[in-house]
């Protein structure tokens, strides 16, 4: 029981890798109609800004500043990127936008993997993270714990922006109308730049989260960009709730595999994105265009 129960936590713990990574995802393709195929490159970022501050000479900055910069920082990248690339792409098909934001991750991936290679490096928990719990049935590691908790916050907390604030609204209507929303003043171009920002922003926090646990590593977004847009596709494209709820699910899902039937912990995933599209082609949560 207690490695059923260690296959559970490690698939909480991927779970909220998942949601973080799709729920940025979600933003941008639901607020932006762009497929960013640059997300996990970008989620690599993030931990490398986080190794960074930590390990410049003239900065040591530890890690709970860097949970408030690298998302800052990697944002602040991807709105250079929307604004000089990105929004030339408005009203092509998907694809354009799928083979430009491949093409920014083979290059970022190929810039820090000609200085860094390919090894892991280390980052190291935080001293108030240490150690762990004894719930009797299992020893719980207060990282991973924390990790799954904050995850689950800070997913919930883009929804409500999202979908419950006249913010959201705004973004949402920038997206259908646009020429009704600037009527109001809005400078919907500045809205949909801060958007993908926000999104990207996700990413780069998940990468400071995952840091101290995968350790930093130039392709450590190549390893998960593919499992996130089945998530993605399976909670339904755009959909925030869907993919939060969808990336615990099967992360949850994916470490039972690991316990039940390991040879198949790799592909449950697919498996489960080719019968959900079967049955239901807009995904669990998506709607029909």
């Amino acid at each position: 029981m207690q490695a059923l129960y260690a296959q559970l936590l490690v698939g909480l713990i991927n779970g909220s890798f998942y949601a973080l990574l799709s729920l940025g995802l979600a933003v941008i393709f639901g607020m932006l109609n762009i497929i960013n195929f640059a997300h996990g490159a970008l989620y690599m970022m993030g931990a490398f800004v986080a190794y960074f501050l930590l390990n410049n000479d003239y900065l040591s900055i530890g890690y709970w500043p860097a949970l408030i910069i690298a998302p800052i920082v990697v944002g602040i990248f991807g709105m250079i990127l929307e604004r000089t690339m990105l929004q030339w792409l408005t009203g092509l098909d998907h694809l354009y936008g799928l083979l430009l934001t491949f093409g920014i991750a083979l290059i970022v991936q190929g810039v820090f993997q000609n200085y860094f290679g390919s090894s892991g490096l280390p980052y190291s928990i935080p001293d108030q993270l240490r150690g762990g719990m004894n719930l009797g049935f299992m020893f719980l590691p207060i990282y991973r714990a924390w990790v799954v908790i904050f995850s689950l916050v800070v997913c919930l907390a883009t929804w409500f922006l999202i979908e419950k604030t006249r913010l959201g609204a705004y973004l949402r209507a920038a997206t259908e109308n646009p020429t009704l929303v600037r009527a109001f003043g809005i400078n919907v171009p500045r809205m949909i730049t801060l958007t993908y920002g926000l999104g990207v922003g996700l990413a780069a926090l998940a990468g400071v989260l995952s840091a101290p646990i995968n350790q930093v590593r130039p392709l450590m977004g190549a390893d998960l960009i593919i499992v996130v847009f089945a998530v993605v596709v399976i909670g339904g494209m755009g959909s925030i709730m869907g993919s939060i709820i969808t990336g615990f699910a099967l992360g949850v899902i994916e470490g039972l595999t690991k316990y039940f039937y390991p040879e198949a912990s790799n592909t449950v995933v697919f498996v489960l994105m080719v019968l959900v599209l079967l049955v239901k082609p807009t995904g669990l949560t998506g709607r029909a265009a």
